[in-house]
């Protein structure tokens, strides 16, 4: 549970993309779409689950809505590996930032991810709200 008093929403983003975008990007370039916006982690990950481009593109979904809750331009796409989506021993997806990423994080003073994905066999979204210590 969140005690919203404690908390202050600095950003939120939302993406939703087609699976079939995700399938035909790694069709097209092979492993080189999935080298240049999943980390090693998220590979490896997507390798173990039958579902795999579902997977992968409620991450690309998430690594979006994060990015738009950073208020980082579309498009940018060098911060796409500074961005992990792990999964905890609960099943709830987190985030882990890196690099330019962790920097605006902090200056912006976010000290909390809530995350939620969702996908279809046709689509895969993401919700990203980042939050802070109320300093009131």
């Amino acid at each position: 549970m969140i005690e919203l008093a404690e908390l202050t929403i600095i950003g939120h983003g939302i993406d939703i993309v087609e699976t079939k975008r995700i399938q035909d990007f790694i069709d097209q370039s092979g492993k080189h779409f999935e080298m240049k916006y999943f980390t090693l982690i998220e590979r490896h990950i997507s390798e173990l689950g039958a579902n795999r481009i579902q997977y992968l593109a409620g991450r690309f979904a998430a690594k979006e809505a994060v990015l738009k809750a950073l208020e980082i331009r579309p498009n940018q796409d060098i911060f796409k590996l500074d961005i992990e989506i792990q999964r905890l021993s609960t099943g709830e997806p987190s985030v882990v930032l890196y690099g330019k990423c962790k920097e605006i994080a902090q200056e912006l003073g976010i000290t909390k991810w809530l995350l939620s994905i969702s996908h279809t066999s046709l689509y895969a979204a993401a919700s990203a709200i980042a939050v802070g210590a109320n300093l009131e």
